[in-house]
């Protein structure tokens, strides 16, 4: 497994989560806040998608909102 952290800001927070969902070598997304909090970790195989994908984005949407700065933990499978 590689993991990589990306600093974002609340409003770029569901285009940078739509971006590592669409890779397809993501295992998890974790958002943090940041001193190290868990708000949302984001199981991400190829049979979460679509509908069952909506839920999440929502839940990242409502996080958005608050315009606050997040730490985006990626899990991806190794190559």
């Amino acid at each position: 497994m590689n993991t990589s952290e990306f600093k974002v800001k609340g409003e770029d927070l569901m285009r940078k989560i739509r971006e590592l969902i669409e890779e397809g070598n993501v295992n998890r997304i974790i958002i943090k806040d940041n001193s190290g909090k868990v708000y949302i970790e984001i199981p991400v195989t190829l049979g979460v998608i679509g509908a069952l994908i909506a839920p999440v984005l929502a839940a990242v949407g409502a996080l958005a909102a608050w315009a606050a700065d997040f730490t985006i933990e990626v899990i991806r499978r190794d190559q």
